[in-house]
């Protein structure tokens, strides 16, 4: 299995749920709705499901093997966590812009006054 893109299409901060990614694979297969959700020990990825006539849910799409369900997953996380450091690195950014930290604008340049002599320390 060749993960050739991991997409995170959504992120959620207020309850379990925490992102909806989409995966492909071998450029010619796309997985999509596969969640991020925050366990008690741990985040884990669960495949897109949809509940059948007795309630239960069920996998629409899943990897096979233990080997391949752990390729995916750590695929999954490993994307999910540079996306949440790169949104706080564009957040940190934007609240850092040069309007909101003092001296990091246009630098104030002191007014010239004729009449008075320069102020000199020694």
């Amino acid at each position: 299995m060749n993960i050739t893109d991991i997409r995170i299409r959504r992120t959620y901060q207020d309850a379990r749920l925490r992102a909806v990614v989409s995966v492909t694979i071998d450029n010619d297969l796309a997985i999509h709705d596969i969640k991020v959700i925050e366990g008690p020990q741990r985040l884990f990825v669960a495949m897109p499901s949809r509940r059948d006539e007795s309630g239960i849910y069920r996998d629409i799409a899943h990897p096979i093997s233990p080997q391949a369900r752990k390729e995916l997953e750590d695929a999954v996380l490993t994307r999910y966590q540079d996306h949440l450091r790169q949104s706080q690195i564009t957040e940190l950014g934007s609240a850092l812009s040069a309007s909101s930290v003092p001296g990091m604008g246009t630098p104030e340049v002191p007014i010239a006054h004729p009449d008075r002599s320069p102020f000199v320390l020694h």
